[in-house]
């Protein structure tokens, strides 16, 4: 399919079995929980429309049935582009990675949150404007005391990269109470699963632990290994994406604006997770213990209640089932580099 047909007027002539049927922008579509909300909207029958820069994102992860724009948020005449004749928008393209935002403190920034506006800039130029759903994080509430942490918890982010994502939030508001433009902040805690690269540095802590673990290599534990996180499979905060945007696009639910917490609610620790992934897949676990890292969290557990009362979604796939699925996809990727 090439970018021209998506940019088309709309059918009028449209059969009744596909009057619910949409367009979607998905930016960071080629990436980990992107790639994966998209293949979730094609098997729901709607048009999808990708914008990446393939900076992390792979093309092999992207659906063969959607059209794909390589560029870049930070480029609003790119961004204005895609806004033509669309339904709604997910905004998930963003430099996900807390030691990064150090590093390239700059670059990150311009790319969490000068493109962040950009896309609400082009939803709020859209006629009519288009609802936004867009990735915050558990990043902007830093090390809480109170546990869970409810949106209510007054946000006191540690890095730049929590800080850029709590601009993201206020900036939410402002598309809102200026522009009027519907949306939806979803902040995720630790998701894991398929397509999560194990060889970025950045990636998360299961992946990175999973990929060790199989190929025999000594991961890495910093501190004592009690920290406790909130892991949320990546079907999951699928189901999560999809119900925040339904509920934009109906007027007796939504909201003008609001952040909601993409977690379950259960704590576990660096040190169980070790165990269960060792458990499932049979593999002896080969451990470095080193220094707590600056700014690492002990607790982080969050609060699923508004995503269960505001979108009816509750997260209940259990930790060992979305690591025996990620197995099945690391066996997966290991039998088609050996041939």
């Amino acid at each position: 399919m090439t970018t021209k047909l998506f940019f088309q007027k709309k059918e009028t002539n449209m059969t009744k079995i596909n009057e619910n049927k949409k367009c979607y922008l998905v930016t960071g579509g080629c990436g980990f929980i992107g790639s994966h909300l998209v293949d979730s909207l094609i098997n729901q029958g709607h048009k999808v429309l990708v914008l990446d820069n393939l900076s992390t994102g792979k093309r092999e992860n992207l659906n063969p049935k959607v059209s794909l724009i390589v560029g870049d948020i930070t480029d609003y005449e790119a961004v204005e582009k895609c806004f033509l004749n669309i339904d709604g928008c997910f905004h998930l393209a963003a430099i996900a990675s807390v030691e990064k935002s150090t590093i390239e403190w700059a670059k990150t920034h311009m790319v969490n949150v000068t493109g962040t506006v950009n896309i609400f800039q082009a939803a709020s130029r859209s006629n009519p404007r288009v609802p936004v759903v867009y990735t915050s994080s558990a990043a902007v509430y830093g090390d809480c005391k109170i546990m869970p942490i409810s949106e209510n918890t007054d946000p006191n982010p540690l890095t730049a990269y929590g800080v850029d994502k709590y601009s993201c939030d206020l900036h939410g508001g402002v598309a809102w109470n200026v522009h009027r433009v519907h949306n939806i902040g979803l902040r995720p805690f630790n998701v894991y699963g398929p397509r999560q690269d194990p060889l970025s540095p950045y990636s998360g802590v299961i992946s990175i632990f999973t990929n060790n673990i199989l190929s025999g290599k000594n991961i890495k534990v910093f501190g004592d290994g009690e920290q406790v996180r909130d892991f949320v499979y990546v079907g999951d905060a699928v189901k999560a994406f999809s119900a925040a945007m339904d509920n934009l696009q109906d007027a007796n639910l939504r909201y003008g604006h609001e952040e909601i917490n993409l977690c379950t609610g259960i704590a576990t620790s660096i040190n169980k997770l070790i165990e269960i992934i060792a458990d499932i897949y049979g593999c002896k676990v080969n451990r470095i213990n080193e220094g707590l890292r600056m700014g690492d969290i002990k607790v982080s557990i969050g609060d699923p209640s508004n995503l269960a009362t505001r979108l009816k979604v509750r997260l209940d796939t259990t930790l060992k089932e979305g690591l025996a699925t990620m197995l099945g996809n690391f066996t997966e990727i290991d039998q088609r580099r050996t041939g």
